[in-house]
C-alpha cells in the first residue's frame, strides 16, 4: 500500500500545514485504510486565508471578465488533462463506484468551471430608458466568499461554488469536507499551476466546528455558500445574521417521486423502474436530491412495486473499482450505523422491509473491501406518511413506498414534510404531470427524469431545505451587489431647474 498522501492548505499561493501542526486522518471507506492526512486548521489559518483573499480582491475584481474566464478555463483544462487521476481519487475518498466518478463527478466539475467562465463573458448590465432618463443596474462583486462544500460530491459541488464566485470577481476561501478532501487538494494544486494570482483562491482544510465556524464568523467574509445538513445550515444562518452576510444554503431533503398509473403500464414499466432506481440509489443514496419517498398510484401498486423490488435485488453492491458495481461504500462506518439505525427504527414503527434492510456481511464482499461500509439498496413499505422514516432524511440507499389514490392525496403526502428541495413526477399524461409539478412545494421538479441539469437553471430548496439558489445568473448575482445608476434626461433636468428658479423668483 502507498504511503498516505499529505494534504496541505493553500493560502496566498503557498501550501502549508495547519499552523498548530494538528492533522485529520482520511480513510478509504470501502477498505477502511488510511489514505491521507489533512490539516486540522484553526481560526489562525482561516484568518490568514481570509486576509490573503481580502488583499487580492480589488485587483482580481478589476480584471476584465475575459481574464477571469481564462483562468477558469485553464483550470478546467488541467482537471480534464488529469481526469483519470481525479476520478480514482474521488472514488477512493468517498467509496463511490469509479464508473460513477468517471461519468458524473469529474465531467460535471469540468463543466461547472467552463460554464461560468463562459457565462461571465455575456455581461448582465441592465438598462432601462424612460422619459425621465436612463437607469442602469451594475453588479459589483461582494468581496471575500466563503465556499463550504460537502463530502458526497466533493469536486462536483466544490467547483459549483468557487467557479461562479471567481467568475463574478470575488476572491474565495474554500473549505471542503474533512471527510473527503483529496480532490479539493488536487484542485488547489492545479489552480497554482494554472497561474491564479496569489490569494484569489485559498483552500483551508479542517473540521466544521473549528475552521468552518471561524470562516463563517470572520468579519471580512462578505458572503457564504454552504451545502450540507440542515442543522449545520441553521447554525451558519445564525452566525451570519449579526453582520447581515449574504447566505446561500442547500440543505437536506425528503424528496418524493410520484409514480402515476400510466407510467407503470407494461410498455413504460421498465423505463420508469430504471428512472426510480437511479433517483433512489445513485451514489448509494447519498445525494440530497435522491428520491427517498416513492409514491405509487394504488391501481398499479402490485405491478410497479414487484418490478422495483426485483430490479433493486439485481443491483450489485461491491468493490468501487469493479466496473460492474452499481453501489459502492457509504462514506464511513459511522454513517453506516446511522443508516442502519434509521432502518431499524422504521421496522419498529411498523415498516416492512421488501429488499435489503441490514448491513452486508463481510463474507459476501470481495476480499479487498471486506472492512468497508456497505449497505444494500433498501425498500420499505407499510409506514404512515408521518412516520419518522418518511419525515427524516436518512441519506443512504433507503426509500419508502407509499400508495395514493388521488392526485390531491399524492400532493398532500409529497408536501407533508418540513423539507422542500426537489421531487419527480412519472406520468405519460403530460398535462397531469404538469398539474402535479405546479402543486409541489419544492425548488425543482423533474418530469419523467431525475437530476437532468441545465447549468443555466437555478437549483435550490425552500423551508428546511435551504435558502437561495445556485446555478446560472442566480449564482453570479449571489456574489454581486446590484447598484442602480440613474441618469436624468437632459431636457427634464433643465426644465426642473428652470421651474425651481421661477419658484424662487416668485418667492
Amino acid at each position: 500500500m502507498a504511503a498516505p498522501s499529505v494534504i496541505l492548505n493553500l493560502i496566498e499561493g503557498s501550501f502549508s500545514p495547519a499552523s498548530g501542526g494538528a492533522s485529520i486522518n482520511v480513510y478509504d471507506p470501502a477498505t477502511g485504510q488510511l489514505i491521507a492526512t489533512a490539516p486540522d486548521s484553526t481560526a489562525h489559518d482561516v484568518d490568514a486565508a481570509v486576509e490573503a483573499a481580502a488583499a487580492a480582491f480589488r485587483p482580481w475584481s478589476e480584471l476584465p471578465a475575459t481574464a477571469r474566464g481564462a483562468h477558469l478555463n485553464r483550470l478546467a483544462d488541467l482537471v480534464e488533462r488529469d481526469r483519470e487521476e481525479f476520478a480514482q481519487a474521488e472514488s477512493m475518498d468517498t467509496g463511490k463506484p469509479l464508473a460513477l466518478a468517471h461519468s458524473m463527478d469529474i465531467p460535471r466539475a469540468i463543466a461547472n468551471l467552463r460554464f461560468f467562465a463562459r457565462e461571465i463573458l455575456d455581461g448582465d448590465l441592465e438598462a432601462y430608458e424612460s422619459a425621465q432618463g436612463r437607469a442602469e443596474v451594475h453588479r459589483r462583486p461582494l468581496g471575500v466568499a466563503a465556499c463550504i462544500s460537502p463530502w458526497n460530491l466533493p469536486l462536483y459541488l466544490f467547483t459549483w461554488k468557487i467557479a461562479p464566485a471567481l467568475a463574478a470577481g470575488c476572491t474565495v476561501v474554500g473549505k471542503p469536507s474533512e471527510v473527503a478532501p483529496i480532490t479539493a487538494w488536487m484542485l488547489a494544486q492545479r489552480a497554482v499551476e494554472a497561474g491564479f494570482p496569489r490569494g484569489v483562491l485559498n483552500v483551508v482544510h479542517g473540521r466544521g466546528p473549528l475552521s468552518g465556524a471561524a470562516l463563517v464568523a470572520h468579519p471580512k467574509v462578505a458572503c457564504i455558500t454552504f451545502t450540507g445538513g440542515t442543522a449545520t445550515g441553521e447554525s451558519i444562518a445564525r452566525a451570519a445574521a449579526p453582520d447581515f452576510k449574504r447566505v446561500a444554503l442547500e440543505l437536506g431533503g425528503k424528496n418524493a417521486a410520484i409514480v402515476c398509473a400510466d407510467a407503470a403500464q407494461p410498455e413504460h414499466l421498465k423505463s420508469t423502474v430504471e428512472g426510480i432506481v437511479r433517483a433512489a440509489f445513485t451514489n448509494q443514496g447519498q445525494v440530497c436530491h435522491c428520491a427517498s419517498r416513492i409514491l405509487v398510484e394504488r391501481t398499479v401498486w402490485d405491478e410497479f412495486v414487484g418490478a422495483l423490488v426485483l430490479r433493486a435485488r439485481q443491483l450489485k453492491v461491491g468493490d468501487p473499482l469493479d466496473a460492474a458495481t452499481d453501489l459502492g461504500s457509504l462514506i464511513s462506518g459511522q454513517h453506516l450505523m446511522k443508516v442502519a439505525s434509521a432502518v431499524d427504527g422504521a421496522v419498529r414503527d411498523g415498516g416492512r422491509v421488501l429488499v435489503g434492510g441490514s448491513r452486508i456481511e463481510a463474507s459476501m464482499l470481495p476480499e479487498r473491501v471486506r472492512s468497508g461500509a456497505f449497505f444494500p439498496p433498501t425498500l420499505i413499505d407499510s409506514l404512515a406518511p408521518g412516520a419518522r422514516a418518511n419525515q427524516e432524511e436518512i441519506f443512504g440507499p433507503v426509500a419508502t413506498l407509499i400508495p395514493f389514490d388521488t392526485d390531491a392525496e399524492a400532493i398532500a403526502i409529497a408536501n407533508g414534510t418540513r423539507f422542500g428541495l426537489s421531487a419527480s413526477v412519472w406520468a405519460r399524461d403530460e398535462a397531469r404531470a404538469e398539474r402535479l409539478a405546479q402543486c409541489l412545494a419544492v425548488g425543482t421538479v423533474w418530469i419523467n427524469s431525475w437530476m437532468v441539469r441545465d447549468l443555466r437553471v437555478p437549483i435550490g430548496g425552500i423551508r428546511s431545505s435551504g435558502l437561495g439558489r445556485e446555478g446560472g445568473l442566480e449564482a453570479l448575482h449571489f456574489f454581486a451587489e446590484p447598484v442602480a445608476v440613474v441618469h436624468g434626461a437632459r431636457g427634464a433636468a433643465i426644465a426642473e431647474a428652470e421651474e425651481g428658479a421661477e419658484a424662487g423668483a416668485r418667492t
